[in-house]
């Protein structure tokens, strides 16, 4: 039998799509038509016009913001089949925008029930981690992780060749469920 593994898991832009959320705030205030392909390489922030910048970057202060997030699709059904195998953790940072705190448990209450309140760390900084496996969509989260990281794709970080890359989270199940 595999042995039990600690698994770390970010929320946004691997579970909670807020890079989407993005987009579809922007679209609907300004009459615009970005999509996440326009913006590979780059944050979102980084696509639209100088003046409409800081608009975007105070996205995540709006209530409701981190609420609302649409989730990535298949995370749910591999994660269920992880819980069941290995210790699952959602590990976010959730410091940095007052409202996320709550809303980020909420909406995990909403979407992945069985991921228990004790194992979820909404946190700041990752680097107190310690486990076998890191699912992230920031390299510097990834940086100091002493175990496996998994390189979540996401626009901004399409560039990032430094770790191990995943896809879809098919592609997660195909890695850490066999």
């Amino acid at each position: 039998m595999k042995k039990e593994m600690t698994i770390f898991v970010d929320m946004d832009e691997v579970i909670a799509d807020s890079y989407q959320a993005h987009i579809d705030i922007y679209n609907e205030e300004y009459e615009g038509n970005f999509t996440k392909m326009d913006c590979l390489g780059k944050e979102f922030w980084q696509c639209v016009p100088e003046q409409h910048q800081q608009r975007v970057k105070d996205h995540a202060w709006q209530v409701n913001y981190f609420r609302d997030l649409k989730v990535i699709e298949h995370s749910q059904d591999v994660l269920k089949e992880l819980s069941k195998l290995h210790h699952v953790y959602i590990a976010s940072a959730a410091m940095q925008f007052p409202n996320s705190l709550l809303e980020k448990s909420e909406w995990l209450d909403d979407f992945f029930p069985f991921i228990p309140w004790q194992n979820r760390i909404l946190c700041g900084d990752k680097h107190i981690l310690k486990g076998d496996v890191l699912i992230d969509d920031r390299s510097y989260n990834l940086r100091h992780f002493e175990g496996r990281t998994l390189l979540f794709t996401s626009p901004h970080n399409t560039g990032t060749n430094d770790f191990e890359r995943v896809d879809s989270w098919l592609e997660i199940g195909e890695r850490l469920l066999k």
